[in-house]
Formats: C-alpha cells, sequence, structure tokens
C-alpha cells in the first residue's frame, strides 16, 4: 500500500489499520467457505522518512540514517 498524506504522523499506523481492516472484510465474507482461514503476516516492511533521511527496511533488517 502506498499513500500521499500531509500529515508526517501515524501514516504507517493508518496503513496497518487499513490493511486490517480490509482483511477482515474478506474473512468475514469467506468465512462460511473455509473455517480455518487465518490472517497473518501483516506487517510494515518499509518506511521512508525524507525530512530526517532515515530508512526502515525489515527485509534487510537494518535501519539506516543518511
Amino acid at each position: 500500500m502506498h499513500g500521499a498524506n500531509r500529515c508526517t504522523n501515524g501514516r504507517e499506523m493508518e496503513a496497518l489499520v487499513g490493511v486490517t481492516v480490509a482483511l477482515l472484510t474478506i474473512y468475514d465474507m469467506c468465512k462460511a467457505i473455509d473455517k480455518k482461514m487465518q490472517i497473518s503476516d501483516v506487517r510494515l516492511l518499509k518506511k521512508t522518512k525524507s525530512n530526517v533521511a532515515a530508512v526502515y527496511d525489515r527485509r534487510s533488517k537494518k535501519s539506516r540514517r543518511s
């Protein structure tokens, strides 16, 4: 999920909540078909802060500041 926003605080939390709500909606629609369905691995993969030149990337397991 990628989005632009004027507010600089909490974007990643809003994105995680949005993704989780979407998954719960899909779960609710499909639960009659598969009772063993699970939602898992919802996580932040990459966060970039341009105002402080910091990057967090879960896949590389490194955080760095320029």
